[in-house]
């Protein structure tokens, strides 16, 4: 089937959502932004006006959502932004691969804190995964995440998003199952207090390869974030972060550099720079 005919079909479920208000933005197949930042490694968020900011391209505005992929001619889906001030939505990716079933581990989390899933829009997942959408209060601002609060849940807040239903992939095509006159209910409280709880270790992986020299360059560190396996990514990032800014004098041209590599394995931007920021602050206590 031609990729235009998936653009167009795209187009159209992308105007549904933005219909009920979703914030939505152009995805390639590869399900990452389908508009190239036009400066790339920088951490604008759209201020300067340009298309291809990612997340900080999203609208629910007609207009705006046919500018944005007029200008993406070969999308072949969407994206949902999640934590948007104009949704306040909140996503809970189930992943079901690699040997881990993100939905059994939901249904076991919520046994263990006593809490009711609450039936909500429900998308499958070409890996046989699901989305869930949640509505958050006004205001609530919820990190990302991914494995925190148990293994294949993945959480998708400010900065983050969800591929929308009727989107394609070479791996499949995302579907809504839930009835469609469900809409998106209240996320659970207690799903909420542990989505938002601060994680009590400093993020960093069990086991990582030291060079032999001490030393990382920096395009080896750019390497280790771009190899990172499921549920490694955030860790990796952060590891190479503080190599970087505790063993090269260009830190903060490597730091882009890693910003960048973590954008293209899916890891939002802005949950990215928080973990960079993070080891900045830890590899300035170091140094000192």
């Amino acid at each position: 089937m031609p990729l235009s005919l998936f653009w167009s079909k795209a187009l159209r479920s992308a105007m549904v959502a933005a219909g009920h208000g979703l914030p939505v933005f152009p995805l390639a197949p590869n399900k990452l932004p389908a508009l190239r930042s036009p400066h790339p490694g920088e951490l604008c968020r759209g201020e300067c006006g340009l298309l291809g900011h990612g997340v900080h391209d999203a609208s629910a505005d007609p207009d705006r959502v046919h500018h944005l992929f007029k200008s993406a001619p070969r999308a072949t889906g969407y994206g949902i932004a999640c934590g948007a001030p104009s949704a306040w939505v909140v996503g809970v990716d189930l992943d079901r691969k690699n040997g881990v079933d993100g939905v059994a581990a939901l249904e076991g989390l919520a046994i263990r804190h006593a809490f009711t899933l609450t039936t909500t829009v429900t998308v499958l997942t070409p890996s046989s995964g699901l989305h869930l959408y949640y509505a958050t209060p006004a205001g609530t601002v919820v990190p990302n995440s991914a494995s925190r609060i148990g293994p294949g849940i993945d959480i998708r807040g400010a900065g983050g998003y969800l591929v929308g239903p009727g989107s394609w992939t070479p791996k499949g095509v995302y579907e809504a199952i839930s009835d469609p006159h469900v809409g998106i209910e209240p996320v659970p409280a207690t799903l909420l207090d542990l989505a938002t709880a601060e994680e009590r270790k400093t993020p960093r992986p069990a086991a990582v390869p030291e060079p032999r020299d001490g030393t990382a360059g920096g395009d080896a560190l750019v390497r280790f974030v771009l190899e990172a396996p499921d549920g490694e990514l955030n860790n990796r990032l952060f590891w190479a972060a503080c190599r970087a800014f505790e063993q090269h004098q260009d830190g903060e041209g490597i730091a882009a550099e890693l910003l960048r590599a973590a954008c293209d394995k899916g890891h939002p931007e802005r949950g990215a720079a928080r973990t960079i920021d993070s080891a900045k602050t830890r590899a300035g206590r170091s140094v000192r």
